[in-house]
């Protein structure tokens, strides 16, 4: 408890709830990536890298949602934060948690297939390089929690007070629904390549590339998923955020208020969206698949009739 209380203290900003919520949470984010990026720099391994991105969203969600808590009551229970907890905090918290244990387990199961991930060939026998992806990992992690954060930092009596019901309605829909679409793409884009992958090492097909399914519909339709349900917590999180009352129990007032409303939840989309659009995901994939394939005349078909993110709908 006294090392509790000096991480509270050392994490505490008075004049703002949102830096006090956030601080706690990436300082967990950050510990838990190396730790598990110390054993895998020493060992030369990738093999917990995704491993680890799923147990780093679930301290870092934990933390997002107890600590505001613990704050305002130190003798506070799990059971009573939960029952307090507005609605939207349980689904935000929760399906964040259950997306990152899907996604990692996913990944996981697939390393432990392969024995090995292509991405680090070139970096895991360089420490200080490699070392650089855990913390991108964490800084990845953090983003993606932000709309959470930000939620999860509002008291929960302030979602009592009058808030806007028509507005929060449509987001709150929009939101929901987009969350629940992407998620249900890309896990069924993930389950299909899995399945096309297996049944490839049993010798049950020989084709190089995959166009079945909802891949014959878009290139990339498991990183389409993967934006569109951080489109949608964002939604759900800035419908709520710019809210009166919310932004009152915030400290967040007038035109800054509304901007930090927007563009916080904002952050989580726009960094998933460049890092799986210009940075890792489709630039790797493309130059793999081109230096493999980009001879052939099947697969520059299926290139050009094929959108690369949104799928087509006939």
């Amino acid at each position: 408890m006294p090392l509790l209380h000096a991480l509270l203290s050392a994490t505490d900003f008075p004049s703002s709830a949102f830096l006090s919520n956030l601080a706690p949470a990436a300082l967990a984010a950050f510990s838990v990536q190396t730790l598990f990026g110390i054993n895998g720099v020493l060992r030369h391994s990738e093999f917990l890298y995704d491993f680890s991105g799923g147990w780093t969203f679930l301290v870092t969600l934990t933390a997002s949602f107890l600590v505001p808590a613990i704050r305002r009551d130190a003798s506070a229970h799990v059971s009573d934060v939960i029952d307090a907890a507005n609605w939207r905090q349980l689904f935000m918290t929760g399906a964040v948690l259950v997306y990152a244990v899907r996604l990692s387990s996913y990944l996981f199961i697939r390393i432990l297939k392969r024995g090995h991930d292509s991405r680090f060939h070139a970096t895991k026998h360089k420490p200080r390089r490699f070392f650089i992806f855990w913390m991108v990992q964490a800084v990845w992690v953090v983003l993606c929690c932000m709309p959470v954060i930000a939620i999860n930092t509002v008291h929960p009596a302030a979602f009592k007070a009058g808030l806007g019901v028509p507005t929060l309605l449509r987001s709150d829909v929009i939101g929901v629904g987009l969350f629940v679409f992407g998620f249900a793409v890309e896990m069924v884009a993930d389950y299909q390549k899995a399945v096309w992958h297996d049944q490839r090492q049993k010798k049950l097909h020989d084709e190089q590339f995959m166009t079945r399914g909802i891949w014959g519909r878009s290139r990339y339709p498991n990183y389409f998923g993967d934006i569109t349900l951080w489109i949608g917590m964002a939604i759900l999180a800035s419908g709520v955020l710019r809210q009166g009352p919310i932004q009152a129990n915030l400290g967040w007032y007038g035109l800054p208020g509304q901007l930090k409303a927007v563009l916080l939840p904002a952050a989580a989309p726009a960094f998933v969206a460049w890092a799986l659009l210009r940075v890792t995901g489709v630039p790797l994939s493309e130059a793999k698949y081109d230096k493999l394939y980009g001879e052939r005349k099947d697969y520059q078909q299926w290139r050009q009739s094929t959108p690369l993110l949104i799928p087509k709908l006939f």
